[in-house]
């Protein structure tokens, strides 16, 4: 005890004794704020901030890589829960199918009458109402069928018609937000932690480093002290959210990555996020019918038609009003537009959000199933991009501050 009080007398005694002790406090700040800085800096900001033509200035991590972030999403984990057949039967395609056919059948006249009226208006409208009602209720009669048919042959092969990854890649591309989101959102949690750990991190090298400097009191040594502090703390807090990968037991702890540790928490909120952002009905169906291999959607929607246009009903009333000729571009017309309006009632939102809802409990099923190694690829990317600038900022920001402490702390 004598020692101990005559060893708090001689530092007290000392020249620099304010600067000594303010070394763990103010390791601690320096070090939470970093790596709080560090954080923002892998979304913030989602759009470059500076002067792009010399590259001074700043983009988040994430939104600056989206493209390939999400790639790497679709790559490391959305094909590894299915394919888009998969998650569409999922979702009750014949439910679905049958809801496009109904919703189309209550617009009959208006699908007809837009055809119609663009190849010739007058003649259409000037025709007696009981022939074009033959003609609505021919189509009406056969439509819903014919729909369901063709809905079902689309969804069937629609691994073939959709390319799920530049489907998602495409979007993540156009809503760099959305990305970011997705991050924040399944990682919240640990990037909380990453920030609240990094204090209590840079607090016990702080104690560290005053014990060294104390016995090597080289003034020169502070700001490296600080810098490798730095990027120690930084490198610490990233490893302790994936590492350990699998748990370990340590006395009666067990210690695992805290990201891992939530792998059912997490689960629930990729799913919820992919359900209802990613992987929509309205999504898929666009992509079927705009995207890349929209010539394959549209040469299934005509042969589906075709029996229809072809009957005696429609093709005698449609031959005397648009001649032979226009009757077969018609035809044309009549599966590009056939398409489209298939398309709205897939992007009503609340039969989106219904759908969604069984798709999110699959996937979160699927989710939790994952093993560890891929489990930890919903996350990680977010820190393997350019990990090394984060690192490279806390030493940065650890010999700035152990510069300025320097100054102001030392004779």
């Amino acid at each position: 005890m004598d020692e101990l009080v005559a060893g708090l007398r001689t530092l007290h005694a000392h020249p620099d004794f304010w600067g000594i002790v303010s070394i763990p406090i103010v390791a601690a700040i320096v070090t939470w704020g970093h790596v709080w800085m560090a954080i923002q800096m892998v979304f913030y900001p989602i759009e470059f901030l500076g002067y792009r033509p010399l590259w001074l200035g700043w983009q988040g991590i994430i939104p600056r890589k989206a493209e390939k972030m999400a790639g790497i999403v679709v790559d490391k984990t959305l094909t590894k829960l299915g394919t888009v057949g998969d998650f569409l039967n999922e979702m009750n395609p014949e439910l679905i199918a049958a809801y496009v056919a109904n919703a189309i059948e209550r617009r009959i006249e208006e699908i007809v009458d837009e055809v119609m009226e663009e190849r010739n208006r007058v003649f259409w409208q000037n025709l007696p109402r009981g022939v074009r009602r033959r003609v609505y209720d021919h189509i009406r009669s056969r439509l819903p069928d014919v729909m369901l048919e063709m809905m079902m042959e689309i969804m069937a092969d629609v691994d073939n018609l959709v390319d799920i990854r530049e489907m998602v890649v495409r979007q993540m591309a156009g809503d760099r937000a959305l990305m970011v989101r997705m991050f924040q959102e399944v990682g919240h949690k640990e990037f909380k932690f990453i920030v609240d750990i990094s204090f209590w991190i840079g607090l016990g090298f702080g104690f560290l480093q005053m014990i060294l400097f104390y016995f090597v009191p080289a003034h020169w040594l502070l700001p490296a002290y600080a810098a490798t502090l730095g990027l120690l703390t930084n490198w610490i807090a990233l490893a302790m959210v994936f590492r350990p990968l699998h748990p370990v037991k340590v006395g009666p702890f067990r210690i695992q990555g805290v990201f891992l540790k939530r792998q059912d928490e997490v689960a629930e909120k990729f799913a919820e996020l992919s359900a209802n952002e990613l992987l929509t009905i309205g999504r898929i169906t666009r992509e079927i019918i705009t995207g890349k291999y929209s010539s394959r959607t549209r040469s299934i929607v005509k042969r589906r038609l075709m029996p229809i246009l072809e009957s005696p009903v429609t093709r005698a009333t449609m031959q005397i009003t648009l001649g032979t000729e226009g009757f077969a571009a018609m035809r044309d017309t009549v599966a590009d537009k056939s398409a489209d309006f298939a398309l709205d009632p897939m992007e009503d939102e609340r039969f989106n959000k219904d759908r969604a809802k069984v798709l999110q409990a699959r996937l979160a099923e699927k989710i939790r199933a994952l093993p560890t190694e891929e489990f930890q690829d919903m996350l990680r990317p977010a820190f393997q991009e350019d990990e090394w600038i984060l690192l490279v900022l806390g030493a940065v920001t650890g010999l700035a501050a152990g510069t300025l402490q320097l100054l102001l702390g030392f004779s």
